[in-house]
């Protein structure tokens, strides 16, 4: 019933049909390095949380209240691709055509529900750890769409395997999916790296076991603090809601857990909230030598086959080169 509009550049959509915690900015950060050598892209988001409204263009200095903190993070991540955000993506997209005439592609982070939007390429997420034919639609459970509009996307991909997940369970999740012949399924996990100071200049160098308390406002924190503690004795754990702006109060709160340890305790983050509590002039020395986040990577997973990344770069490229 709703118009959808195409335009004559190809844009990919990055999207879920759950609500948060799928893995979409380290995936849209994946395929936008990916895409990056080969065209003059962009980046749209909605900027999710953010205090400013309508389109809003960012730059290096942009806050992660004017944009978001996940449009912020992918900024940082590639300061010389333009990365917009804007509500209604349409519009988005034609002004930030009007802004960078030489773009040649954009990324259309999280609008799989945005239908006034017509993609060249649908790239769908599901977490392993919360199939969505396990679940139901809000408020019951954390679908925001019927588990049956996964049948528009072009690629689906199952992020957050564990990493001993085995082909026979890839086949089953495959199974109650229904994936279609026309589509193309990856399966992707993640791999954190050693953790690093926020602050350039401040930190010590870390001991496994080391005391820490971990730290998050990420939709789904089970995975981060589940891998920290393979690593750290963690004496304590700080939950906040996805997106929250810490306040003057959470700081002493990050203190007092840090207390429950050793002296060199630290407190371990992600690179989300990196990005916010990195911008914020209130934390104090003692609590800013101890801050440390995690960087994490993309990996595909193999299924008795070839590489599957090198599949799914010829799955996109295909769908990309297609519309030239």
């Amino acid at each position: 019933m709703l118009k959808s509009e195409s335009f004559d550049i190809p844009v990919v959509c990055v999207g879920n049909i759950t609500v948060g915690g799928t893995g979409k900015t380290p995936h849209v950060e994946y395929i936008a390095g990916l895409l990056a050598p080969h065209y003059k892209i962009a980046i749209l988001s909605r900027g999710y949380k953010r205090k400013t409204k309508g389109f809003v263009l960012s730059e290096p200095r942009s806050s992660c209240a004017s944009i978001g903190d996940e449009p912020k993070l992918l900024k940082l991540k590639f300061p010389n691709i333009p990365v917009a955000v804007c509500e209604k993506r349409a519009e988005g997209i034609r002004r930030l055509r009007r802004a960078h005439p030489d773009i040649e592609l954009i990324i259309l982070d999280d609008g799989f529900q945005h239908r006034y939007v017509k993609p060249q390429v649908n790239i769908v997420l599901m977490d392993y750890n919360r199939p969505i034919y396990e679940d139901h639609l809000l408020p019951r459970g954390r679908l925001r769409d019927l588990r049956s509009s996964i049948d528009r996307a072009h690629i689906v991909i199952v992020t957050k395997c564990p990493k001993d997940t085995k082909p026979i369970e890839m086949r089953l999740v495959s199974k109650h999916l229904d994936i279609k012949p026309f589509q193309s399924l990856f399966f992707t996990s993640v791999t954190p790296a050693a953790p690093r100071p926020i602050y350039e200049g401040i930190g010590h160098p870390l001991m496994r076991g080391q005391d820490a308390v971990v730290m998050t406002g990420i939709a789904n924190p089970e995975p981060f603090v589940r891998q920290t503690k393979e690593s750290f004795n963690v004496v304590d754990t700080l939950i906040f809601p996805d997106h929250y702006t810490y306040k003057r109060k959470d700081l002493a709160t990050m203190e007092e857990a840090a207390a429950k340890g050793a002296p060199d305790t630290i407190i371990i983050v992600t690179e989300k909230d990196a990005v916010k509590l990195s911008s914020s002039k209130k934390i104090p020395d003692n609590v800013r030598k101890r801050l440390y986040y995690v960087p994490i990577r993309i990996e595909f997973m193999t299924n008795f086959r070839r590489n599957n990344e090198e599949i799914f770069v010829e799955a996109l490229n295909g769908y990309i080169e297609a519309k030239y």
